[in-house]
């Protein structure tokens, strides 16, 4: 097996297993939309110090764990531009569909959630459309 797969199925039981332990934990979801969103819009008060230390641990985490890979490559588009129209819309959709990749994927399928499973199938399906658009149409990245 190749390492990338390694190392993808590694992280994918690694989120999985935070997602549980996050549930298991304090009783709620770990969708980072939702948690990021209760700090920008003040629903989050009651749990502001929990959710300051969840964004922090995901900056952290990857700067942490740098060194072990050095040399990664993402692939990803040269053009600054590009990352930055295509995270606001990535905020602007799961603002949308109330939850992203970690709630809805992850901790929504794992439940059995319909609506977890069904903005799963919807939010791949339009990642699928627009890199055939983006990558193979208008070829900007």
């Amino acid at each position: 097996m190749e390492q990338d797969w390694i190392m993808g199925l590694l992280g994918g039981l690694i989120i999985g297993l935070a997602g549980a332990v996050y549930l298991l934990g304090n009783g709620r979801i770990m969708g980072a939309s939702g948690i990021i969103g209760g700090l920008v819009d003040g629903s989050g008060r009651n749990s502001w110090l929990e959710r300051v230390v969840f964004i922090a641990a995901v900056f952290a985490a990857p700067i942490v764990l740098m060194p072990l890979y050095t040399g990664v490559d993402t692939h990803i588009t040269q053009n600054i531009w590009v990352v930055v129209i295509a995270g606001l819309l990535v905020g602007v959709g799961t603002r949308m569909a109330n939850g992203c990749t970690s709630g809805h994927g992850v901790c929504g399928m794992s439940r059995l959630s319909f609506r977890g499973i069904m903005s799963t199938v919807f939010y791949i399906l339009a990642g699928g459309i627009t890199m055939v658009f983006f990558r193979h149409i208008l070829e900007v990245i």
